[in-house]
């Protein structure tokens, strides 16, 4: 049985975009299902995603499909429990031993890393995660941190993208103010 914790619905700050996410319980873990709709280098794109967690917020699987301009896309990423990544059935060895997935055209998969960790105020952790390059779409090891400054806000680092901000977060853990990429417009639950 599947139990609808929240959702929430974003608009992308740098691009013409919106994003819309529902985060649910279900028997052995939880799911992130959303839409992302946006303008990438010029061309509508749109994408539909969702993550699939086990009850400790681990990966299990994530799957991506939709448009980018002309292009159809279909991803299935696959996390076994060894730690080996597979995107649509070939191995990614850069994202080996990982735990998260960060799917890089929404901010819905910062809540993976967010609810995992469950950091208490003034705690911080390095949060590396399985990163799906957007518009390449291939898995690589992106090193991120997160340190909870109080019961909202994160001080959060991206190095690769020279990212450092404090991000704003809901009582479910949805980003609802990410700083110069999203911001939160509605939200439910």
């Amino acid at each position: 049985m599947t139990r609808k914790m929240a959702s929430i619905l974003w608009r992308r700050l740098d691009v013409e975009g919106h994003d819309a996410c529902l985060l649910s319980q279900t028997d052995d873990g939880f799911s992130l299902k959303g839409q992302a709709i946006f303008v990438q280098d010029g061309t509508p794109c749109c994408l539909a995603y969702e993550v699939i967690c086990d009850a400790g917020w681990r990966t299990r699987s994530a799957r991506v499909e939709g448009v980018l301009g002309l292009r159809s896309l279909h991803y299935e990423i696959e996390r076994d429990s060894d730690g080996r990544w597979m995107l649509n059935g070939e191995p990614q060895h850069a994202a080996t031993g990982l735990v998260d997935i960060d799917l890089g055209f929404t901010p819905a998969s910062n809540l993976v890393a967010i609810r995992r960790f469950a950091l208490g105020i003034g705690e911080a952790t390095p949060a590396p995660a399985a990163y799906l390059t957007f518009p390449a779409l291939e898995l690589v090891r992106l090193e991120q941190s997160y340190r909870r400054l109080d019961k909202t806000r994160y001080a959060y680092a991206a190095p690769m993208f020279g990212y450092e901000e404090i991000l704003d977060v809901s009582p479910h853990g949805f980003v609802v103010d990410y700083p110069g990429l999203w911001t939160g417009v509605a939200a439910s639950g």
